[in-house]
């Protein structure tokens, strides 16, 4: 007789008034225009035309457009209109301002520091960049080559907000990005865990975590054998092989909090709703729009993320 399968846990949230407010926030038009902002760039001391708008004038407004999946124009127009409600003689960027700004801004990604050390989950999803969608390639086929970009995120798992972005075409894997995700963290800030799943269980990866001195909770490779080398990152990994074949790999997620890594899901998710695909046509262009795209993100999560516990 098989025994009956327990109760799935239920979970409450603790701080609903508070993440009720935070949503409302969240539609705010007022969060994204700061009087004290420099909207006009300072003098730059070089030849020729100075530049007018800073680079978080245009950074702003290319927030605004990614929010409400407007074009250029009428990104304009609506950036024109906020400014008058909101009573500032600021001058607005012009569609082409915006076109020729985005190919080499450097976006700024607000974050709140961890309280501890960084817990960072790792993964990587794709964004259609060109091509047919999905319905007229169902039915009619696709009429030409559809390109996908790929982004590879690392957040923080205790604030929830993104801390490294990476994008590249969809040929590259996701294990030769880990390192460079891993740069984008300060080298004075400690790192405590980094959780990612199995496509980065390699050397490179094993060892960039190693170099900052923190622990991988990455599972093995379902054939995976031990490594002969002796350096810090193959010992990490030979000692999560030799628990998941001692324990069994469900044991061995429970307790190495390889659970964590849902969260990194759930974020990718919420940057598919932005957009399933994206505005710009060049590489360049297209990496400061899913800069634009974390930048929100955090915005959005400063404002108030749920608290939920779990139920007996």
């Amino acid at each position: 007789m098989r025994m009956p399968k327990p109760d799935p846990p239920t979970y409450r949230t603790t701080n609903w008034r508070a993440y009720s407010e935070a949503l409302k926030q969240r539609g705010s038009l007022l969060v994204w225009f700061d009087p004290e902002m420099e909207w006009i760039a300072a003098p730059s001391g070089r030849r020729g035309r100075p530049t007018t708008f800073s680079d978080a004038a245009i950074q702003a407004c290319l927030m605004l457009k990614a929010l409400f999946g407007l074009p250029l124009r009428q990104t304009t127009g609506l950036v024109a209109s906020l400014l008058r409600l909101a009573k500032l003689n600021w001058p607005v960027p012009d569609y082409s301002t915006l076109c020729r700004r985005q190919n080499d801004l450097i976006v700024t990604i607000p974050y709140r520091p961890s309280t501890g050390a960084l817990h960072l989950l790792v993964d990587s999803t794709g964004i259609k960049a060109m091509g047919e969608g999905e319905w007229s390639c169902r039915k009619h086929g696709a009429s030409r080559p559809r390109q996908w970009a790929k982004v590879h995120l690392g957040i923080d798992a205790e604030t929830l907000e993104i801390r490294a972005v990476e994008v590249t075409g969809s040929r590259v894997g996701d294990g030769p990005m880990l390192p460079k995700l891993l740069e984008q963290i300060p080298l004075e800030e400690p790192i405590s865990t980094v959780t990612a799943d199995g496509a980065y269980d390699t050397r490179a990866c094993h060892a960039a975590v190693a170099a900052r001195e923190a622990t991988a909770v990455i599972p093995t490779r379902r054939n995976g054998r031990p490594w002969k080398e002796t350096t810090p990152g193959a010992r990490a990994r030979n000692d999560i092989l030799r628990a998941s074949r001692r324990f069994g790999r469900v044991i061995w997620r429970s307790w190495s909090g390889y659970h964590r890594r849902s969260r990194i899901e759930a974020k990718m998710r919420c940057m598919k709703l932005l957009g399933e695909r994206l505005s710009a046509r060049t590489p360049s262009r297209q990496t400061a729009e899913l800069q634009i795209r974390a930048a929100l993100l955090n915005r959005f999560t400063a404002l108030g993320t749920p608290e939920t516990k779990r139920v007996a």
